[in-house]
């Protein structure tokens, strides 16, 4: 979508923060999307709207691109069309410090037609695979000690969303 990039000015060039920006390509819903995703997390803003002109190809004032910001971290929207969808191969990471925080992020991508998945994973009313993670549950699986990571990676295996207390345990188990 060359035409969209063409757009930016040398100006705001010099705004961009980062250098790597993930394009997610919705059908027709990218700015309700965007509006989603902003409410969930702290820290986000809708930054930019980039609309049809008369020149199309979509309808004149309708949305081509919607950019975000989810916690500082820069995201594209497009509008492309029912061509691609999402899968599982890509995914976005929330790393979470508390049970609530887990439970917070779970319950609001997965209401409204998400899907639980297994393992921390599952998919958004959009269809955008997301993995909620207690960040413990990765010092606890890299562990030296090779029993306790084994017990932590297959108490995991037996989830959909993490339940800390639970990885905890397995844990701490002599």
């Amino acid at each position: 979508m060359l035409f969209v990039n063409a757009s930016i000015n040398a100006n705001e060039k010099n705004m961009i923060k980062q250098k790597i920006t993930p394009f997610l390509w919705f059908d027709s819903n990218a700015e309700e999307a965007a509006n989603y995703y902003t409410t969930i997390f702290e820290n986000s803003k809708i930054t930019k709207v980039v609309r049809y002109t008369k020149a199309g190809p979509g309808p004149e004032g309708s949305v081509v691109t919607v950019e975000f910001e989810l916690e500082g971290q820069t995201f594209v929207a497009l509008n492309g069309g029912p061509i691609f969808k999402f899968t599982e191969a890509v995914s976005f990471v929330v790393n979470c410090e508390t049970q609530e925080e887990v439970d917070f992020y779970w319950n609001k991508l997965t209401a409204d037609g998400g899907q639980e998945s297994q393992c921390g994973w599952l998919k958004d009313k959009f269809g955008l695979s997301w993995q909620i993670v207690p960040t413990l549950l990765i010092d606890y699986i890299a562990d030296k000690d090779v029993n306790k990571a084994a017990r932590v990676m297959q108490e995991m295996m037996t989830m959909k969303k993490i339940n800390i207390a639970a990885i905890q345990k397995a844990y701490k188990q002599d």
